[in-house]
C-alpha cells in the first residue's frame, strides 16, 4: 500500500494528561504517537468536523444568496397541500 503524502511537521503542545494517554495507546498498538493523534484527529474530523464544516457551507451559501426563506418555503407549501386537498 502507498504512503499517504505528509505535511510538513506540525508541533503541537498537548496537556500533559493526553499525551500520557497517547503514549500508552501507542505502546499497547505498537504504533507511534502520531500514528494515534492522526487516527484521533480522523475520527473528529468525520464527527463534529464535518458538522463544523456543514455549517461553513451553508453560511457561504447564505452569504452568496442561494438560499431560501423559511417563511416563503412554508407559504408554498401551505398552498400545495391546500391545493391537493381541494
Amino acid at each position: 500500500m502507498a504512503k499517504p503524502a505528509l505535511s510538513d511537521p506540525v508541533t503541537l503542545r498537548l496537556p500533559v494528561d493526553v499525551l500520557a494517554q497517547v503514549e500508552t495507546i501507542a505502546e499497547t498498538c505498537e504504533r507511534t504517537r502520531s500514528w494515534v493523534i492522526v487516527r484521533a484527529l480522523r475520527l473528529y474530523l468525520a464527527g463534529e468536523g464535518q458538522e463544523i464544516l456543514s455549517i461553513r457551507r451553508g453560511r457561504d451559501q447564505i452569504a452568496a444568496g442561494e438560499a431560501h426563506d423559511l417563511d416563503d418555503v412554508m407559504r408554498e407549501l401551505e398552498a400545495i397541500v391546500a391545493g391537493k386537498a381541494a
